[in-house]
C-alpha cells in the first residue's frame, strides 16, 4: 500500500528533512511512526497525501508513483486517503454533521448516501446522536473523534494520522488509538505518526523509527497486552 524507495526530501535552504528512506507498508497493515520533533515523521505523511513531493526517489501509493500525479489529479488521489490531524481542523460554524459531511459533498456523493455514510462514521467513533452539535459544544477527545469520522466517512483504503493524540491526556490517547486499531481490523491500511512510545508498545503493532530523517528502527511484533 505504501512504498518508499530511496526517497530524499530537502526543502529550501539545504535542509535535509527525509535521506534514503526505504520501507513498506503492506495493504491492510497497521503501523506507527516514531521519533524525535523534526525526525521526519510530518515530512514522510505530507509525501504519502502527495502534500509535499521526493526530492529524489519514489514515492508509491496503492503501486501509483506519485511522481506522475499531477497537481489537477491530487484532489482526486487523496480521496482515497483518510487524513486526521494533532489540531482536528474542523469548521467551527458547521455541525459535528456537515464536518464529517464535508469530503463527501467536494467528492459529489448524493445526499441519502452521505446522510447514510456520516451516521455510519458517527457510529464507528461512537458519537450518533451527536451530529446536529457545534464542534466547541463537545470535549477535546470527541472533537478528535469528529476528525477521524471526516476522514472514514468515504471509505479510504489508507488512514494517515500526524501525532493524532498529542493534545489529549493518557486514557484519551489510548481510546483514540484503540479506535485507529478497530478500523484496522475491518481492513483499512492506518499509518499513525506519534512520540509517545509508552502508548505504542501498548498497542503491539509495528513501529518505524526515524532519526534525523532516515529509518534507524522497523520493529514488527507484538507486545503483551496488546488490543486484539
Amino acid at each position: 500500500m505504501i512504498r518508499f524507495e530511496q526517497v530524499y526530501k530537502r526543502y529550501p535552504g539545504g535542509r535535509d528533512a527525509l535521506r534514503d528512506l526505504s520501507f513498506r507498508v503492506a495493504e491492510g497493515e497497521m503501523a506507527f511512526l516514531t521519533g524525535h520533533s523534526g525526525a521526519g515523521k510530518s515530512t514522510l505523511l505530507k509525501l504519502v497525501a502527495c502534500i509535499e513531493r521526493p526530492t529524489r526517489g519514489q514515492v508509491l501509493i496503492g503501486g501509483r508513483n506519485t511522481g506522475g500525479i499531477s497537481r489537477r489529479q491530487v484532489p482526486a488521489f487523496r480521496r482515497h486517503i483518510g487524513m486526521v490531524f494533532q489540531d482536528h481542523k474542523l469548521l467551527a460554524d458547521r455541525t459535528v454533521f456537515d464536518n464529517v459531511a464535508l469530503p463527501l459533498v467536494i467528492a459529489g456523493t448524493g445526499s441519502r448516501e452521505t446522510g447514510r455514510r456520516v451516521r455510519a462514521a458517527l457510529d464507528q467513533v461512537g458519537l450518533l446522536g451527536k451530529e446536529g452539535l457545534p464542534p466547541v459544544m463537545l470535549s477535546q477527545g470527541e472533537q478528535q473523534r469528529v476528525g477521524i469520522a471526516r476522514a472514514i466517512a468515504a471509505r479510504p483504503p489508507l488512514l494517515i494520522a500526524d501525532e493524532p493524540t498529542g493534545n489529549l491526556d493518557p486514557d484519551l490517547s489510548l481510546e483514540i488509538m484503540y479506535l485507529f486499531a478497530r478500523l484496522n481490523r475491518v481492513g483499512t491500511t492506518v499509518l499513525v505518526a506519534s512520540h509517545d512510545l509508552a502508548l505504542l508498545e501498548r498497542m503491539g503493532h509495528r513501529r518505524i523509527a526515524l532519526g534525523d530523517g532516515r529509518l534507524v528502527e522497523d520493529l514488527d511484533h507484538a507486545f503483551p497486552g496488546a488490543p486484539a
